[in-house]
């Protein structure tokens, strides 16, 4: 990775601090929060530049401290009243602008192609399809939140279909990383996710755009149980 052009590492980590800055002000400006995001990152540098996640035959693969604490934390604000009271709090309308930050994650993907540290299965000219996540999410914002042109189950629909669109590019990258279980692109395989600061791509970003689809179908089953008990006491 040491041949990469620094503009890339660069554009990536702005998109990350920007992904980080969109979700901080969704919770209202939680201290907390930014401050466990930014230890999270700092504590990836640094773990990212030690080479630790380049050791793909160990078993567990280091690969799970990426993304398993992150799953962890999702499954926890999920399960616990606390954690529930926190999602319940965050800012729908913010959470739909964030998913643009898919737009130059895909570009980076391209970028990191070209450069062979990614295969083409990872980029939108083979199998993934996500950055039309971004391209959208502004018209969803707009007119889903700001005008309130569209029916909520328009929304909901688009949620459901970015999420798929999420999932499979991120099967995508890790059935073509260098791991036992590979699957795809053994000419070129997946790599950057490896080096800091691509391993902020798993470990941070896809969650924060993972988490921001969940609390938006949180919030419609919420209105859905509302709806549905105000008319019972009708």
């Amino acid at each position: 990775m040491e041949n990469l052009p620094a503009y890339i590492s660069i554009v990536f980590v702005l998109t990350t601090i920007l992904t980080v800055g969109v979700f901080y002000k969704a919770t209202n400006n939680s201290k907390a929060t930014i401050f466990i995001l930014l230890g999270w990152l700092v504590l990836q540098t640094f773990i990212g530049l030690s080479g630790f996640y380049t050791v793909t035959d160990s078993i567990p693969p280091g690969f799970m401290l990426l993304v398993l604490p992150p799953m962890l934390f999702i499954i926890g604000l999920f399960t616990t009243k606390k954690g529930r009271q926190y999602l319940d709090s965050l800012d729908a309308k913010t959470l739909t602008i964030l998913h643009t930050i898919r737009i130059p994650v895909e570009i980076v993907l391209f970028w990191l192609f070209i450069n062979k540290s990614v295969p083409v299965l990872m980029t939108f000219e083979g199998r993934n399809f996500d950055i039309l996540s971004g391209l959208t999410a502004p018209i969803i914002f707009y007119f889903g939140f700001v005008t309130k042109q569209l029916d909520r189950k328009v929304i909901l629909i688009w949620n459901f279909i970015c999420l798929a669109l999420l999932i499979n590019i991120v099967v995508v990258a890790i059935l073509s990383a260098p791991f036992p279980f590979q699957q795809f692109a053994f000419d070129q395989p997946n790599i950057a996710v490896l080096y800091f600061p691509f391993n902020w791509l798993p470990s941070c970003v896809v969650p924060l755009v993972l988490l921001s689809h969940l609390v938006i179908f949180r919030k419609f089953i919420n209105e859905r149980r509302s709806s549905i008990n105000g008319s019972q006491h009708l």
